[in-house]
């Protein structure tokens, strides 16, 4: 029995494909997701997703989010989410250091705009981390 996944971002599906393997970062830790595994109801964390095909290895970032694993599925509704191959590193730079400089003017009093602020840094970093590690590891091979 082959193993779906699909990751979903808020405005666009991401991937979906059959799959060997998935690695997602849950809430607890990493979770590796195999086909037949038991049915699980996960929150995640910020991280990377791995998934392993027949064709090579793909990776993902993902910003929070929910995962349902079924024996032959895995449906990742993410908050956000991309392919690494397609983070675009000059962009990631100037969005990290738009949030640093941000963040150093919010006052104590605003809380919500802090935490919008320090999610972005989040983020950004998680994606300019990702794309230094994974990208173009196909060509590296």
């Amino acid at each position: 029995m082959p193993l779906i996944c699909e990751i979903v971002s808020q405005d666009h599906q991401v991937y979906k494909g059959e799959v060997e393997m998935v690695v997602l970062p849950g809430a607890a830790g990493e979770m590796g997701i195999l086909p037949h595994h038991a049915p699980v109801l996960t929150s995640l964390s910020f991280g990377i997703i791995t998934v392993k095909t027949k064709a090579g290895v793909e990776h993902f970032t993902v910003a929070g989010g929910i995962a349902e694993v079924q024996p032959d599925q895995v449906t990742v509704l993410a908050d956000a989410a991309e392919n690494v191959e397609e983070i675009d590193i000059d962009r990631a730079l100037a969005a990290r250091q738009r949030a640093e400089e941000a963040i150093k003017n919010v006052s104590a009093s605003e809380v919500d705009r802090y935490m919008r602020i320090s999610t972005a840094l989040k983020r950004s970093t998680l994606r300019l981390q990702a794309a230094q590690k994974f990208k173009n590891e196909k060509s590296r091979r």
